[in-house]
């Protein structure tokens, strides 16, 4: 197998067509054709079902798509990993991160930079099926991450438990102290899509489900500030935000911390083939002083047990 029948084979599988696929590639569509075939024939499976009319993946094809993709991923990893060691640019350490880490990330990268001054960080934005993605295949070097994550290849380490707070109007009855959740079932509850933060859906759908309310769900959050410059506006609705997030009191809503307090839980994510010392040198710098390296890690809250696959 050769890794020009891969990208023959994703080429073709994207554009349902040779011609096309062979325009993309920049070589003509009997070489396209041939290789197809080969790699057929190497595997023992048939990929694609082609008509004169029309190209359609098999169920073996559909299968093994994913896993090209993620074999030529590997392969042009290693091309960039080349080219910036031949530039002299071998301390490249790629990030995944999350939304509203502000002070937490800041701390990190300034720990990580004052053990390693030439280090060069790439911070890449994305969510936690993302990132796991990426520490398995070996896109990210790590990832810091709200949740839990159960996938082969990736390391989850906890690091610390992350306040959640409501953000609801100025004037509503339950914005006096800290609130509790069936204080909320006369206004929409709006949240982020769940692939966004699946975390925060858990932990805040399992806080209404344990105080019986079913709550009228409002629009999905894009923004937090914006979500709660509505809600200072008038809109009739509360959202949460994780950690020490202050935007949307400037805003006109108000923010409040639940009732008993609700929390998730922050993870560091590796590969789990990493090195023993690299792991704790990042969870020393991003763990920050509260984390307690022996029995210290907070304990599960409702958020936990979520699964990426």
């Amino acid at each position: 197998m050769e890794v020009r029948q891969l990208r023959y084979f994703v080429a073709v599988a994207e554009e349902l067509h040779f011609g096309r696929a062979a325009e993309r590639l920049g070589i003509v569509q009997p070489a396209v054709s041939q290789q197809i075939g080969r790699l057929e024939r190497e595997l023992g499976v048939r990929l694609l079902d082609r008509t004169p009319r029309r190209v359609a993946l098999t169920g073996d094809g559909t299968r093994l798509l994913a896993e090209a993709r993620a074999a030529l991923a590997a392969v042009d990893r290693v091309r960039e990993v080349a080219d910036e060691l031949a530039a002299g640019r071998a301390g490249v350490f790629r990030l995944g991160t999350s939304p509203g880490l502000g002070d937490r990330l800041r701390a990190g990268v300034g720990r990580l930079r004052a053990g390693s001054p030439d280090l060069e960080l790439r911070l890449v934005e994305g969510t936690l099926a993302d990132h796991a993605r990426g520490v398995r295949r070996g896109e990210l070097d790590a990832a810091l991450v709200r949740g839990t994550v159960d996938m082969p290849g990736v390391r989850a380490t906890p690091l610390w438990a992350e306040s959640l707070r409501v953000v609801l109007p100025r004037g509503h009855p339950a914005a006096a102290g800290p609130v509790a959740v069936r204080d909320l079932a006369d206004l929409r509850l709006r949240l982020p899509p769940r692939d966004a933060d699946p975390a925060l859906h858990v932990a805040v759908l399992g806080r209404c489900v344990a105080e019986g309310l079913d709550p009228a769900r409002g629009r999905d959050v894009g923004s937090v500030e914006d979500a709660a410059i509505e809600i200072g506006a008038g809109d009739p609705a509360w959202t949460v935000v994780h950690g020490d997030q202050s935007g949307p009191a400037s805003c006109g809503a108000i923010v409040r911390p639940f009732a008993p307090p609700l929390t998730v839980p922050g993870q560091l994510l590796l590969p789990e083939t990493g090195a023993p010392e690299c792991a704790a040198a990042l969870a020393e710098a991003f763990g920050g002083p509260r984390r307690d390296l022996g029995t210290g890690i907070p304990d599960p809250t409702p958020a936990d047990g979520l699964t990426v696959a």
